[in-house]
């Protein structure tokens, strides 16, 4: 099969393909994961990066390859996690601007935009180390370059570009010490070559889904069997005391429009510079409105104190790097591993958040929740509930998010009960205990945990769809049992027979000029395409504002939405 010509349609077909195959192999990449640090998510976090990218291309399909690839480069630096998620947008970021305008691209167009991704990518990372992804796409890009003058079929050019990938990666031990030690190959440049597989096979025509997901096989995956072990992830060969700096800390700033008053004008290179002083693996990508940062650093809140200078700060996600290569060890002695994993202290905070569906309490894990405690609204939690799940935490103290005005009693009475420091946050609705999540700092005492998250749960706004129980009057709202009723708050402002309808006007009386993030969680039984009808009428009302849709597949509220 020849291919002369790349267009927008065949590009996403190629991305579906990487993305799914990268997908099924996410733990694979999970387990080579030793640098930069050992925490043992690169596959994730490559895995959750392309996804988003997957979700917008999807969005704004096009014929046009130009179009197509800013599509999955906006989705992809929005979603971008962890290093590897970073530089993965990064490489696609500068692919998309080489062929920005292009309806279809020639195979030297397609190796010179692999070429430009590789540069940017390079351009994004403050000390670029090479055995790692870096080397990998640049070695795969230079190889596409160089075959691209020989041949016009873009099937060849991927080819080669494959193969090369592939023999990279088999040397990156060879470049980055910390690889042979541990005996296996960089767990980045291996998720890379996932996706350039997928990428490979999309061109050769292969149409079947599960053949993608099921293609685990791959050369690079049989060779790679002689480096990893068996029995064990890569981690186990580390020690959590030699990580230097802590807490993986990524985080966005918009620049324009932002709600917070006397913000200083922004210089990519003075802010490289400072932050450069306070951690390592910092990656800084900038446009006119949008900042996006990846560091890790052992102060977080330095980091995030100096980045709030120069505008509003957005989608903040702290993790403890330690505490993940904690749990790896944790896991891997459960297994029975001969791995002789060190004796772990106890953790030096414990997070328990009440939530309901199964969307919401995979975020609040992701978030660093220990514990979630199913409940919400008519199912709520008793007192000996959080007292079990308190008891159950090998922690020194504990933070409660009953997330319900209904558990906070409940929660509080456990707290009193408990023989460990206990405080209840009184977050009264999932959003505002999200809110809270990302005002706790690791590095933070007790108290002063609990005033920060206590302060942020202010910060965001509450709002729920649900359906009536009786006919009923508040306020000027005449309720018809069954009707869908918006709750603004604490306050009862629509009800009508049309679900939509219904989260459109209570959109309407949350969202005003202030407005910088609006996050709907879809509910049990909820299709996406609801969602993203009212995404278009919040981009036509408020163009400014940003919105995420979640699987949150919470029950009784077909719609919750946080408003920042």
């Amino acid at each position: 099969m020849v291919h002369t010509r790349l267009d927008g349609v065949l590009f996403s077909r190629m991305v579906h393909f990487g993305a799914r195959l990268l997908s099924s192999n996410a733990k694979v990449v999970d387990g080579l994961n030793v640098f930069p640090v050992p925490d043992g998510d690169t596959g994730t976090n490559m895995n959750l990066t392309l996804m988003s990218g997957v979700e917008e291309l999807s969005r704004r399909e096009s014929v046009s390859i130009g179009e197509a690839a800013a599509a999955l480069a906006r989705g992809l630096l929005m979603g971008a996690r962890g290093n590897s998620g970073v530089i993965l947008s990064q490489l696609f970021r500068g692919f998309s601007k080489a062929v920005s305008g292009k309806d279809v691209i020639s195979a030297r167009q397609f190796a010179e935009a692999l070429k430009a991704g590789v540069d940017s990518a390079y351009q994004a990372v403050m000390k670029p180390v090479e055995g790692t992804i870096l080397t990998v796409a640049r070695e795969a890009a230079e190889k596409a370059v160089y075959t691209a003058r020989a041949t016009d079929d873009v099937l060849v050019v991927m080819e080669k570009t494959y193969e090369q990938a592939q023999a990279a990666l088999l040397r990156t031990p060879d470049m980055l010490p910390v690889l042979k030690e541990v005996g296996v190959v960089d767990s980045g440049g291996q998720g890379l070559l996932f996706v350039y597989e997928g990428f490979l096979r999309a061109l050769r025509g292969e149409t079947s889904d599960e053949r993608a997901a099921e293609a685990k096989q791959s050369a690079a995956k049989v060779d790679l069997d002689e480096l990893v072990h068996e029995q064990h992830s890569a981690q186990v060969h580390l020690k959590t005391e030699d990580i230097t700096y802590g807490y993986c800390t990524e985080f966005m700033i918009r620049l324009v429009n932002s709600t917070e008053p006397n913000k200083k004008p922004f210089s990519e290179t003075v802010f490289r510079h400072h932050l450069d002083q306070m951690g390592d693996s910092l990656l800084v990508i900038s446009d006119d409105e949008l900042v996006k940062v990846h560091i890790h650093a052992e102060h977080p809140g330095s980091v995030l104190e100096y980045a709030q200078q120069f505008g509003s700060l957005h989608r903040i996600k702290i993790e403890n790097m330690r505490e993940q290569h904690a749990n790896i060890l944790r896991e891997e002695e459960k297994k029975g591993s001969e791995a002789k994993a060190q004796p772990m202290e106890p953790l030096p905070y414990g997070l328990i958040a009440v939530a309901a569906g199964d969307g919401i309490a995979e975020i609040y894990r992701s978030m660093g929740v220990h514990v979630v405690v199913e409940g919400g609204q008519t199912m709520n939690p008793s007192t000996e509930d959080f007292v079990k799940a308190v008891e159950g935490l090998d922690a020194k103290q504990v933070i409660i998010l009953p997330n319900n005005s209904n558990i906070v009693m409940a929660a509080q009475q456990a707290a009193a009960l408990a023989d460990k420091p206990v405080t209840v946050i009184p977050s009264k609705s999932i959003p505002q205990g999200m809110a809270a999540l990302v005002a706790f700092n690791a590095g933070a005492d007790l108290e002063t945990n609990t005033q920060a998250m206590t302060a942020a749960i202010g910060q965001v706004k509450t709002g729920l769809v649900t359906r009536a129980v009786r006919d009923t009057r508040m306020g000027d709202v005449e309720i018809k049992e069954g009707d869908f009723i918006g709750i603004a708050e604490k306050e009862i402002v629509t009800a009508g027979t049309d679900l939509l309808e219904s989260a459109k006007a209570l959109l309407n009386c949350l969202v005003d000029e202030e407005t910088g993030i609006v996050t709907i969680f879809l509910g049990e039984g909820v299709e996406e395409e609801q969602a993203e009808a009212l995404q278009e009428v919040l981009a036509e009302a408020h163009p400014d504002v940003e919105v995420e849709i979640l699987a949150g597949g919470q029950p009784l509220y077909p719609f919750i939405f946080s408003v920042e």
